[in-house]
């Protein structure tokens, strides 16, 4: 059985810790879809909270599908496809883990579906206000790529590919630059640190954005997220 701290006082409430603390065992594997989870006063005990702030803990975690309760049977673990993978909480909870490759694969796997549409939307709907801002973070990550400045360059590779998804026009797209900005940022960061910094195929986009060469865009994303630097690519593909 699953083993829980006491939750301490800090800046998050005492529900949003306990759901974390729970969140965390499911994410992990540890308690596993259609376990139960121990009884209300076994976890109040557990985590040294009432009654109210662990049922506020149990609906917070309900909404992010990972949990069901049911009068007289208790609480159960909802199978995965039910899980609110895009919700930014659990996307926060996820950073949390030891293991968090797995989930890191799966988001390479759609970045390759999505990314290099949302490049060649880029390259014809993207505004002159968005070509500049681009411009802008592009001199950047050339200016880190050349000083081996692996903060500045994450810090502006996400910036980039954000302005990316803003820029398609597609109000669909626009989630994924703002949902998946903490978890992109995580996976900028884990396949760029002790790798090369794809300067030439990010600039392979960027010139493709600007000249309005869907294309051409669309290409030069596919080299990028195929690309060996990519260090998750053989976790998903193998």
């Amino acid at each position: 059985m699953a083993e829980f701290s006491l939750v301490e006082e800090s800046h998050r409430k005492l529900h949003v810790q306990v759901a974390r603390q729970i969140a965390r065992k499911i994410l992990s594997g540890e308690i596993q879809p259609t376990e139960k989870l121990p009884s209300e006063m076994a976890l109040c005990e557990a985590f040294g909270v009432s009654r109210t702030a662990l049922r506020e803990s149990t609906k917070l975690l309900s909404a992010k599908g990972l949990i069901e309760s049911k009068p007289k049977v208790g609480t159960s673990i909802r199978p995965r496809n039910h899980w609110h993978f895009l919700d930014p909480q659990l996307l926060e909870w996820i950073q949390d883990l030891e293991d968090t490759e797995p989930f890191l694969a799966q988001f390479l796997g759609m970045r390759k579906a999505i990314e290099p549409e949302a490049c060649a939307l880029a390259a014809v709907n993207a505004s002159v206000e968005q070509r500049k801002q681009l411009s802008v973070i592009f001199q950047k990550m050339t200016w880190a790529a050349h000083r081996f400045d692996y903060d500045e360059w994450s810090k502006n590779d996400h910036l980039f590919h954000q302005i990316i998804f803003l820029a398609t026009g597609n109000q669909f797209y626009i989630p994924f630059s703002n949902i998946l900005s903490t978890i992109f940022k995580l996976f900028i960061d884990h396949s760029a640190e002790g790798g090369r910094f794809c300067l030439a195929e990010h600039q392979a986009i960027y010139d493709a954005i600007m000249a309005g060469n869907s294309e051409k865009a669309r290409s030069a994303s596919h080299l990028l997220l195929n690309d060996e630097n990519q260090r998750l690519a053989q976790v998903v593909n193998g």
